[in-house]
């Protein structure tokens, strides 16, 4: 098919976009300009998101009703890996509004047009992939603490899990097991999303540079995902209806991130003066 390209994009060699050593202040200044542009037209945004908080409420009363309460936590805490997915309509949003473009929320879907749209799905293949075997490690977990048999409530299990020796050593080897996961999602597509919708280099390059990023600017990434986890579990508190704001703000704030640690010709001199000028 003519213009179907995923691994080196559309000039079919390998890009090498150059990547910036960033400061803490950036990180947080990217966050701060995600929430400018939500805040722009928070009502279009909160409609656009609302599919995450149902989609997450849909999984757990699945998991409910399915003999599955021990993997309503793992698919919670696992759901957020899909979270690059489900912002790329923002990240468009956040693009158009950096150049001065109409930014109404149906543009959203204009990067359903864009060329890197197989390149997006190849990444997003790959968490979903990712999504899966934390699953299947957190069902591994729970066989290996408790045995094959599902709790018979979830109250029942929260309260084993808080009050024995045992049900701590499944929570935190859990949690342990978790970041590593969050780790290589992080180190792989912090900014993969953002760069293929910037311009259609391929999944390949995407992912890379993202890991360039992550090498560059260990800690201050470290930090962002901090922000990011925390953010997502205080909106997943009020039954996920957080999410429809919070969900909006961190991929808004994951283009200005982008813009801040990967050098683009496209983009508009940075408004902020935090951003170290060395290239790595």
């Amino acid at each position: 098919m003519t213009g179907f390209h995923v691994i080196a994009g559309a000039s079919r060699s390998t890009a090498h976009p150059k990547v910036r050593q960033i400061s803490f202040a950036d990180v947080l200044d990217a966050l701060r300009r995600g929430f400018e542009d939500f805040w722009e037209k928070p009502s279009h945004y909160v409609f656009l998101c609302l599919i995450y908080p149902i989609a997450g409420a849909f999984l757990i009363t699945w998991a409910s009703t399915g003999n599955a309460l021990q993997i309503i936590f793992p698919l919670v805490a696992g759901f957020a890996l899909l979270g690059p997915v489900a912002a790329v309509g923002l990240y468009e949003v956040s693009r158009r509004r950096e150049f001065g473009l109409d930014a109404s929320w149906s543009h959203a879907f204009e990067v359903l047009r864009s060329p890197a749209i197989p390149a997006m799905v190849a990444v997003g293949f790959m968490l979903l992939v990712i999504f899966a075997a934390w699953l299947l490690a957190a069902q591994g977990l729970y066989t290996w603490f408790y045995g094959p048999t599902a709790p018979e409530s979830l109250s029942g299990f929260i309260l084993e899990v808080l009050t024995t020796r045992q049900g701590w050593a499944l929570l935190i080897t859990g949690n342990l097991v978790g970041f590593l996961f969050a780790l290589v999602v992080l180190s792989t597509t912090s900014v993969a999303f953002p760069l293929l919708l910037d311009r259609d280099c391929g999944a390949y390059a995407a992912i890379q540079t993202s890991a360039r990023v992550m090498l560059a600017n260990p800690l201050q990434m470290l930090f962002w995902g901090l922000i990011v986890a925390v953010l997502l579990v205080i909106g997943s508190i009020p039954l996920f209806v957080g999410l429809a704001v919070v969900i909006p703000v961190l991929g808004h704030s994951t283009w200005h991130l982008y813009r801040k640690t990967v050098h683009s010709p496209t983009a508009r001199k940075p408004r902020s003066r935090g951003i170290q000028e060395r290239m790595v």
